[in-house]
């Protein structure tokens, strides 16, 4: 029987009491359907993935360019990820990982249950330092500058030394904390907050030097996702069912839209457009200035608790009915859906013409974009929850069985 912990881990929002397989090969392609607010240029890699999703806005897209801002659409590029999807390194916790992991300056950030931050060499795998807390981790670390950002199931948010793993700050909200942060400026770009929420139902911006709370904005219940941000707005979805849209100098509500269920994914936003599934086994598209919803896709009776990765043509996303969905960026209509052999609450990401994506099966994947046929995938054998990271062309992820795992090309 599963334990309380593990029961409220994959049914957040309820209020609770007391080996290598090749497929395929890849084949290029191109979608263009005019109907564009990302700009994604996938031509290379970025070496660093320093926040959960990738970006402020939480689109999912492994590529060198992260700005999100309106453009003609760029159609997608041939480069994709190697041709191999060797085990690079893996490094082990002492606890199951539920957290996503990081990149930035060589570095490698993630969670585990055995209460610790743990900060890894990217190119070896070998640890560099490792921090405690007083519970699981589970949320996924931020790297802003030269500090780590993260909180943890011990209800405390902290700001770690990215180099050593020492402490800068803490901050201590009213319950655990889970979602990853996110960050945006004040002060026409002089300072900076960072952005979390919690399960107080709150969500909270504070000072990203001191950790001086700027201001505190009130849900109705859970929050479990991460924040977006795009163009100093910021939007949450909640365990209170709604879309948030708050100013991000002052906190305070611009709108709100109602999904009617739980939300417990977060939610990718393009400045106009808001992605999202919830519990009530819907993935909505949402005109957030306009308060409308514009498309509905309707699920088997499986709550959504992925986040999408969306580009400028698709939107994908895994479910708890064991499979990947791919949609119509524009209209909602299914494009392609690939079964797993579990649930799939890992969010995938998009990498040049493939997918990316974990599943409870012990199953990493990499799909074609094109029509969801399998690459490749490896079995490491233990529940994928948490979602990839990609980075210089390698995927890390980690695994309930306390393993962090590198997959790329083994250099010959």
């Amino acid at each position: 029987m599963e334990s309380l912990k593990t029961l409220k881990s994959r049914w957040p929002c309820a209020r609770m009491h007391g080996h290598l397989r090749i497929v395929s090969s890849l084949n290029a392609w191109s979608l263009l359907i005019g109907w564009t607010v990302f700009a994604a240029d996938s031509r290379a890699f970025s070496q660093e993935w320093p926040m959960f999703r990738g970006g402020q806005s939480q689109t999912g897209v492994a590529s060198e360019t992260r700005k999100i801002r309106p453009q003609p659409t760029q159609g997608l590029s041939p480069k994709s990820l190697p041709d191999a999807m060797d085990l690079l390194w893996k490094y082990k916790t002492d606890g199951p990982v539920l957290s996503s992991a990081v990149v930035s300056d060589g570095r490698v950030f993630i969670g585990s249950g055995n209460n610790h931050v743990h900060a890894i060499d990217f190119k070896t795998g070998n640890q560099l330092w490792t921090f405690p807390t007083q519970a699981s981790v589970e949320a996924p670390p931020m790297v802003l500058g030269n500090t780590v950002y993260v909180g943890s199931t011990d209800s405390i948010f902290y700001a770690i030394a990215a180099a050593g793993g020492s402490l800068k700050w803490q901050f201590e909200s009213n319950d655990k904390i889970v979602g990853s942060a996110n960050w945006t400026t004040l002060d026409s770009g002089k300072s900076r907050i960072i952005i979390f929420g919690s399960y107080d139902g709150a969500l909270y911006a504070l000072d990203a030097e001191t950790g001086e709370m700027k201001w505190r904005y009130e849900s109705q219940n859970y929050i479990n996702g991460s924040p977006a941000v795009v163009n100093h707005r910021i939007l949450i979805g909640g365990c209170d069912a709604m879309i948030h849209c708050l100013s991000a100098g002052d906190g305070f509500a611009v709108s709100s839209f109602d999904t009617k269920a739980y939300i417990a994914a977060s939610v990718v936003y393009d400045g106009t457009y808001a992605f999202v599934g919830n519990f009530a086994n819907q993935f909505l598209c949402v005109d957030i200035p306009n308060q409308k919803l514009v498309w509905e896709y309707k699920d088997r009776n499986f709550p959504f608790f992925s986040s999408a990765a969306v580009n400028d043509d698709v939107v994908v996303f895994g479910s708890r009915d064991r499979r990947v969905h791919c949609v119509n960026r524009r209209t909602g209509a299914q494009i392609w859906t690939f079964r797993t052999q579990g649930n799939v609450d890992s969010s995938p990401v998009i990498c040049g013409n493939e997918v990316v994506v974990g599943s409870e099966d012990g199953r990493l994947y990499r799909l074609q974009l094109q029509d969801g046929k399998e690459v490749l995938s490896y079995e490491i054998g233990s529940d994928i929850v948490g979602s990839p990271a990609v980075a210089n062309g390698v995927i890390i992820v980690g695994a309930e069985d306390g393993g962090v795992y590198a997959f790329g090309k083994k250099e010959k």
